[in-house]
């Protein structure tokens, strides 16, 4: 019979690379954190360049508040952070970061440098970081103020997770998908992200441009003329929910879904399918919308210290919340259908029924047939007269809300 395996403790310098894989799992990931650290900063401008994906290069600039010089020894040691100093704090929490985890884990993984400018310093300093400490002595550099992190060489000790990483310009995509959502959200601060190399940037907002501006430059004229403004407020469960999402008229095979609760980027699988279920009464089958919907909660009612990568949050309440968001949807949509009635003309009369009803032109057909709770029925040969709202789905049918006239 063997003999048990002896317990032996981690090195540290294993513990903290493991610990890194669970915060930095990727270049998008290491620029979620250090994008959030900018606008933690108050930066009003952020500058991303970029090679190989973030696999090679992985640069910010920003115009922030920059890091003080007597931080910089400790800046990249884990759990050292400005924003936390007791467990109670997370209940009241505002900003993005907290754990003092990001750029230790990133010097982790990553040749790490920081060059930065405070408003009360003369010049800038400029320090370097392996494994989480200081490399060499801290040196004054000219920059402007703010920070630029430049991280290189991401995973080269770590070479299992560089070979299932996606290609460069999968990796590419990913940041971009980051980047210009954060556009989005922050109308106010401007984004540019330009891959090395590059005469012409990748993406470009100005600061303090519009909500509509920003999606046009991410996603294209196509959607931005389609979207329209949604606001909701719910005394009750104490949330409010902000956004932009496309009307009827727009479909899309490729899904977006974009969701900020409390400014941070995170998922909801739930609130994600209670929505397309509202548009899948409009759109033709596999059509998708565009939605970026921002809510508030008071943060003693959201945990974000679920996962490291504060990507999950949860929150009390949440399912109300979710159906409250989902009505707020469902009434944007048919009101933005009943401001758009075409034309009158004899339809046949319905059962008992309650307004507005939804129908379908059959592909090579005159019947309309009446869609609600995923029954399909037909209409009696009773005659009255109706108002049709019709939406074109950009496959040959349109929809249709039918009222008494």
């Amino acid at each position: 019979m063997s003999e048990p395996g002896e317990i032996r403790k981690l090195d540290e310098v294993v513990v903290n690379r493991i610990a890194a894989g669970e915060v930095i799992q990727r270049p998008a990931n290491a620029l979620k954190e250090l994008l959030e650290n900018s606008l933690d900063a108050k930066s009003t401008n952020i500058f991303v360049n970029l090679k190989n994906g973030g696999m090679k290069l992985l640069q910010i600039q920003d115009n922030g508040t920059g890091i003080r010089k007597e931080d910089l020894p400790i800046v990249c040691e884990r759990f050292t952070t400005s924003k936390l100093s007791k467990f109670e704090d997370l209940t009241t929490i505002s900003t993005f970061g907290f754990r003092g985890e990001a750029l230790a884990s990133i010097s982790h993984v990553a040749h790490l440098t920081i060059v930065t400018k405070t408003s009360n310093n003369q010049c800038a300093f400029k320090a370097q970081y392996v494994d989480g400490q200081l490399k060499g002595p801290i040196k004054p550099c000219a920059s402007n103020q703010g920070t630029q992190i430049t991280v290189e060489d991401l995973f080269y000790n770590v070479p299992m997770r560089s070979k299932v990483l996606k290609s460069p310009t999968e990796e590419f995509v990913k940041i971009a998908n980051v980047v210009g959502k954060y556009a989005i959200h922050n109308p106010s601060v401007g984004f540019v992200l330009k891959r090395q190399g590059e005469t012409v940037s990748d993406i470009k907002t100005n600061a303090n441009s519009s909500y509509v501006d920003n999606i046009r430059a991410i996603y294209g004229d196509s959607i931005a003329k389609e979207v329209f403004e949604i606001e909701h407020e719910d005394d009750i469960l104490k949330f409010k929910m902000h956004g932009f999402i496309t009307n009827v008229n727009y479909s899309t095979k490729k899904q977006v879904f974009i969701l900020f609760i409390n400014n941070r980027l995170v998922d909801s699988t739930a609130l994600k399918k209670a929505v397309e279920q509202e548009y899948s009464i409009h759109l033709p089958s596999g059509g998708h919308p565009f939605v970026y919907l921002s809510l508030t909660l008071d943060p003693k009612n959201v945990d974000v210290n679920v996962h490291p990568t504060k990507h999950e949050v949860h929150f009390l309440h949440e399912d109300e919340i979710i159906e409250s968001a989902r009505k707020a949807v469902e009434a944007k949509l048919l009101g933005a259908n009943r401001s758009r009635v075409f034309y009158t003309q004899v339809f046949t009369d319905l059962f008992i029924y309650r307004q507005p009803f939804i129908y379908r032109l059959l592909p090579d057909t005159k019947q309309f047939i009446f869609i609600t709770n995923n029954l399909l029925k037909s209409p009696t040969t009773t005659a009255t007269t109706t108002t049709l709202t019709t939406t074109n789905n950009h496959d040959g049918r349109h929809a249709l809300a039918m009222r008494s006239a």
